[in-house]
């Protein structure tokens, strides 16, 4: 499983000033990876043949699936977490549903000082003495916007990075660490903005009131090369990634990638314990960049079967093609956004636009104002993102409990990731605010996986085991 974040963090561990620059880019990055578990060889064993049996002038087929109880072996895995363990789980994230709106609120405050001051129009205005190319004036003012925007939130993201992080003990590192860390992230925000967000502004200068249009287009089309590129160059910036060693599980990793016709001839292991303690893997990256990739920690605190069941899952959103997907559903939100964008800003500038001294979208000082709408959008967008994302997620654990065939062990990776996810939501707050389908959902679809196939051979051999 890919590390990714509880509601309020952001995507990749990326900071603050990153996310800011994200969402007005509408740069979602490579999709999935996540969940664990473990086989040995995956061997896909033939089912018992059914027994028949010679009644009154007829043959009786006896139930293909023996009297498995699905719900209570759901709960009893997840009583495995109780007490001041599941409090915290699930005090960490819901509090993450009001950073949410905290970060949003707090976000609009600093836009709105930034024009209500006029702080926007006098960087322009700057801009403007230093060049007289429009293009050269769009890098000036996006450099000092995000340097300020990312000052102005510094003390958000020292709370929720490093902080919060802390007084929940999941993360390892030194504040000297976070903030060598942040500065890459900011640096590579920096940069993405600097890319970006002047060719929109150039697509708005050439195509006036079809601007949305190439807008969108233009991140769309960042956010398919950030895919590409991330796992290859922008991942070992902030960890160090070498070839699993040789041994029994990278062998079982890599035969079920051939299995599965997942492109990849080695196995990257990284060190995220230098950050937190989370489990997480990934198959990230397409067009050649495709990267198995596991954490330190999965290693230490996962089983050989939990390792090869995450793997399963993560090769899942391979091999249905998530990455493709996503980037295209992930765009129509885009369109939607950008869209939402032309109107807003003409709706605000109509308003106050006047005492902003921003009147023309084509205007840089105005960045602001489509960085604010795009983060209301977005915020609103929060159900309809998370539930593309739900969906294809557990997509890839049905994948993996068919590649791997380990139900049990699946089940209890999910419970270790209880650590920063709450297991039991009610059902709306899941469909809310969770990205991937919760701890009970996933153990029940194990659970019911199990029951379907207790004749298999090679799942009968663990059902005597104590567990659950």
């Amino acid at each position: 499983m890919r590390p990714f974040p509880a509601p309020g963090a952001t995507v990749f561990g990326l900071t603050r000033a990153w996310a800011a620059v994200l969402a007005m880019l509408i740069f979602f990055c490579a999709l999935p990876a996540r969940a664990q578990e473990e086989p040995a060889p995956v061997q896909l064993g033939p089912r018992a043949a059914p027994t028949r049996s010679v009644g009154v002038g007829s043959l009786d087929v006896l139930d293909a699936t023996p009297k498995f109880d699905v719900e209570r072996a759901t709960r009893t895995y997840l009583s495995r977490v109780s007490g001041p363990a599941r409090e915290r789980s699930d005090r960490y994230f819901e509090g993450g549903y009001w950073l949410q709106l905290i970060d949003l609120a707090y976000g609009l405050l600093v836009v709105g000082l930034l024009l209500g001051f006029h702080v926007s129009a006098r960087i322009r205005d700057w801009a403007a003495e230093r060049t007289r190319s429009r293009y050269g004036q769009s890098l000036i003012y996006v450099a000092a916007y995000v340097a300020i925007f990312t000052i102005a939130t510094l003390p958000l993201s020292i709370y929720e990075g490093y902080v919060r992080e802390h007084s929940y003990g999941l993360s390892n590192q030194t504040f000297a660490g976070w903030a060598k860390d942040f500065g890459i992230q900011f640096a590579i925000g920096l940069v993405a903005a600097l890319i970006v967000l002047p060719l929109i502004y150039w697509a708005i200068r050439k195509t006036h009131e079809m601007w949305w249009i190439w807008g969108a287009a233009i991140a769309i089309l960042f956010s398919v090369a950030a895919n590409i590129v991330y796992p290859v160059y922008i991942a070992p910036l902030t960890n160090h990634y070498e070839p699993l060693a040789e041994g029994p599980l990278k062998q079982q990793i890599l035969s079920l990638a051939r299995a599965n016709d997942v492109p990849a001839d080695n196995v990257w292991q990284f060190d995220a314990s230098r950050q937190s303690n989370r489990i997480s893997a990934n198959v990230a990256g397409f067009m050649g960049t495709t990267r198995i990739a596991l954490t330190d920690n999965l290693l230490t605190q996962g089983t050989t079967d939990e390792t090869l069941a995450v793997l399963g899952h993560e090769m899942g959103h391979y091999v249905m093609g998530h990455v493709g997907r996503g980037l295209l559903l992930m765009g129509l939100v885009t369109i939607a956004g950008f869209a939402f964008l032309a109107f807003g800003f003409r709706v605000a500038t109509d308003f106050f636009g006047g005492s902003w001294d921003v009147r023309r979208v084509e205007d840089v000082a105005g960045l602001p104002v489509l960085a604010g709408l795009m983060s209301i959008f977005m915020f609103l967008m929060t159900p309809v993102t998370n539930g593309i994302t739900r969906t294809m997620e557990h997509q890839a654990d049905i994948f993996g409990l068919n590649a791997v065939r380990k139900p049990d062990a699946f089940s209890t990776a999910m419970l270790k990731l209880s650590t920063y996810r709450k297991l039991e939501p009610g059902k709306w707050e899941e469909m809310i605010f969770y990205d991937h389908p919760s701890g009970r959902t996933r153990i029940h679809d194990a659970m019911v996986w199990k029951k379907e196939h207790i004749r298999d051979w090679d799942v009968r051999d663990t059902v005597n085991q104590p567990a659950p």
